[in-house]
Order: structure tokens, then sequence, then C-alpha cells
């Protein structure tokens, strides 16, 4: 009795859905899911690969615009990397939480709560800026001390740093409110946003560094600045948007069940993410170690590797949004089908971009600094992360599929067990038994590899999917 009344019910609620997700471009829980999952992810893609050439920026016109200090300033940039992903990712992956919880009210057709949700989003992302700001500004001199940051950086370095923090509720905001984007079905908004504030970044680093003379100051201000403009960019559109409309964040409190929800979702996410830039620390005192070219070499292939890998983590994303879409609007099998295609979309991705970079790798790593031993070990590393990528689509779909289905916990447990614990091993037991630059390359497949085996195992061990069919059939 009570299954004829979902499906009666469920049928003008799913042509209402399908109406509203359409008016925004995107219907997640209707028709073929190749051509729609691929549209999802490749501006999320893109925008990410815009993310990344904001650093890349910073880098290229520090080293190629600062004269004899050009291999320092990279090396200090570089430096900051993974401590800045360590301090915000935290709070971007409870940003993933935002996009599950509105992706799930989406595919519920539940307006109210959409609006609820990207209002309870906005606040916990200024919240968190200020937070990370303060907290930032005074350990991250103590902390690059103890990633043995070299005395020819350290002071370009920790100003830096302490710049780019100032603008972590700016920054924030951003990756919140794109989240926002993500669960209702837009990802091509934030795509010109980011795309406008990067000419500005550009732009402004050119000023600033050539025209200014300034250093390592002068990309960090170019870049909050840029992304102030994203910001405010989708902040007026999600004012006026019919859905989540609001005249005022004063006028909407924080939503006590919707901010449990995020958080719920969100804090292990965040642990998934920072485990990466926890181990990324340790290893970047490694690279450290090992003198100002191999950190510059480092640095410069890091950026190129992000080009591709958020290529491909864009299809975790859309894995996520659209297993969310349809887990709310109860179509489980399609969930399956969501699984399928984001892997094998993610797959073919990974080859073609992997692939490309490698051959123009050389030419790529030389964009940000012209020293011939900078690109030969730049390019080292590139090779051996990009022949790696095909194990960081299985875990990153995974991921997505899992948290579609409000499942976080079990997630950030792998990654920090077949990321986090090995690489923090290798770098204290086995590096210091042979202390060279391949030495610490090695570690990067293999965590990887372990990590995709672990994800697919915890996948076949769960199964949300079959156990949601199985309790509807109850």
């Amino acid at each position: 009795m009570e299954e004829k009344q979902f499906e009666s019910n469920d049928i003008a609620r799913f042509q209402e859905n399908s109406k509203k997700n359409k008016a925004r471009g995107m219907d997640m829980v209707e028709g073929s899911l190749w051509k729609k999952v691929f549209l999802f992810a490749l501006p999320l893609g893109l925008t990410g690969v815009l993310q990344q050439l904001f650093n890349a920026a910073d880098i290229a016109v520090v080293g190629q615009f600062t004269g004899e200090l050009g291999a320092h300033c990279m090396a200090a940039v570089g430096a900051c990397t993974s401590l800045i992903s360590l301090l915000v990712n935290v709070f971007i992956g409870i940003s993933i939480g935002s996009n599950v919880v509105i992706a799930n009210a989406v595919g519920a057709n539940n307006d109210k709560r959409v609006k609820r949700t990207c209002v309870t989003s906005i606040w916990v992302a200024l919240i968190g800026g200020l937070f990370v700001t303060l907290v930032g500004e005074l350990i991250s001199g103590p902390v690059l001390k103890l990633m043995g940051v070299p005395a020819e950086v350290f002071d370009m370095a920790n100003l830096y740093i302490k710049i780019y923090l100032m603008g972590m509720p700016i920054i924030l905001l951003y990756n919140f409110e794109a989240a926002i984007m993500r669960g209702i079905g837009n990802t091509k908004l934030p795509l010109f946003a980011l795309s406008l504030a990067g000419v500005i970044n550009v732009i402004l680093n050119m000023i600033l560094v050539i025209g200014f003379h300034m250093t390592v100051e002068g990309v960090a201000i170019a870049t909050v600045f840029s992304n102030l403009i994203s910001s405010i960019i989708l902040f007026i559109y999600l004012r006026k948007d019919k859905l989540i409309s609001f005249h005022s964040l004063f006028d909407h409190p924080i939503h006590g069940d919707i901010l449990v929800n995020i958080l719920r979702i969100g804090i292990p996410s965040g642990i998934q993410s920072s485990v990466f830039s926890i181990a990324n620390v340790v290893i970047q005192s490694g690279f450290n170690s090992l003198g100002t070219i191999i950190m510059a070499s480092s640095s410069a292939s890091l950026n190129v590797e992000s080009v591709v890998y958020s290529l491909v983590s864009s299809f975790g994303h859309a894995c996520t949004t659209f297993t969310g879409a349809n887990y709310g609007a109860n179509k489980i099998q399609r969930c399956k089908q969501v699984l399928m295609t984001c892997l094998l979309l993610g797959l073919g991705v990974t080859f073609v971009s992997a692939g490309s970079v490698m051959v123009f790798g050389r030419s790529l790593v030389s964009l940000f600094n012209g020293n011939p031993e900078v690109i030969a070990q730049g390019y080292v590393r590139l090779v051996v992360m990009l022949s790696s990528y095909v194990f960081v689509i299985h875990y990153e779909v995974i991921s997505g599929y899992l948290r579609g289905f409000g499942i976080s916990v079990l997630p950030a447990a792998v990654t920090t067990l077949g990321v986090c614990v090995v690489r923090i091993f290798w770098i204290f037991v086995v590096f210091p038994m042979n202390p060279t630059y391949h030495t610490i390359l090695a570690v990067f497949p293999i965590s990887l590899g372990l990590t995709a085996f672990l994800m697919i195992g915890a996948l076949f061990y769960i199964k949300p999917a079959t156990k949601r069919q199985k309790a509807q059939a109850k």
C-alpha cells in the first residue's frame, strides 16, 4: 500500500522537479547520463584548471620576472602550497557536504530546504574563513620552520602565506558558492566567474611584479583580489536565483538540522582532503631537504600536474552530485548507472589529459623556470605522478559515489590509511635510508595504488545502493 502511494505521488513530483532542473540547464534525475555527466564535469574541471592557473600564474610570473630571485621566489610560493591546502581543505570538504545536502533536496523537490542549505553554507564559509585566517596567521611561521623551509626563502614564503591567509573568508566563500551551484546542477556560472577573475589575476600579477617591482607579495595580493571578484559574481546570482533568493544574510539564521547534515557529510570529506595535505606537508619537508633546485622543480611540476588532477577529480564531484540528486529522488538503480558512467568517462579523460601533458611536459615545466636542471627534475616528477592517475580516478569517483549516499567516514578512513599513513611512514622510515629525489617520488604510485585498491574493497563491502533497494523492498 505504501509503495503504491509513493509511486503515484512521485510522478507529479518528478515531473515538477524535471521542469525546475531544466530551467537551470541540468536535469540530473531524468534522461541519458553520458552527455549530462560530461557537460556537468567539463565546466567543473575547467574551473578547477583555472584555480590551479591562479597558482601557476603566481609561480610563472615570479619565476620569470624577478631576475636572480626567480628560483627563490618559486621555491617560496611552492613551499606554501601544501600548508595552504592543509589549512583550507577541511572547509572545502565541508562544502562538499553542502553540495550533497542541496543535491538531495533538489532530487526530492524540497525548495525550502535548498534555500536554507544555501544560506547556512554561506555563513559556514564566512565564519570558517575567519577562523582559518586567525589560526593560519598564528601557526604559519612556526609550521614553515618545522617543514624545513631554507633560510634564503623563508621570509618570502612567510610573507606570501600571511597575505594569502588574509583572503581566506573570500576564498572559502567562492568554494562554498561553487558547491551550492553544483548542487543545483549549474557548473557553467562558476566557470565564467573564475574565468573573469583569472584574467584579472594575471593582469594584476604583471602590474604588481613588473610595474611595481614586487615579488611574492604582489602575486598574493592579486590572487586574493581575483577571488573577491569571482565570489561577488556568484553571491549576486544566488541572491537573485528564484529558488535561493534572499535579501540579506542577517534575515536568515543558520539552520541547525541542516548544519548538522552538512557537517556529518562534510567533516569526513574535509578530513579526507586534508590528509592529503598533511601527507604532502611531510613530503614537502623531504623535498625541502634536497635544496632550492628540487623545491623549484617540484613546485613547477605540481602546478602542471594539478591541471590534470582538476579534470580527473571533476568526475568525482559529478558522481557526488548526480548520486545525491538521484538518491534524493529515490532512483537507486540510476545511482549505480551514475557510478559506472562517471568512472568510464573519467578513465577516458585521464588517459587523454595525462598522456597529452606527458608529451609536452618539458615545455610546460619550462614556463615556470628556464633553468635546465629545474626542467629535467620537474619532468621526472611529472611522469611519475601522471602514470599513477589511473588509481586517482578510481578512488575519486568511488569516494564521490559514497558521499552521494551520505557516506563520508569510510572514504575518509580509507584515504587516511592509504595516503597519509603510508606517506608519513615513507618519509620518516624509508627516505632516511636513501635520501634522494627518486626515493620520495616512489611513494606516490605506491600510496595512490593502495588507496584505490582499498576504496574498491570498501565499495564492495558496503554496497549502499543494494542495501537501499533491499530496504525499499521490505
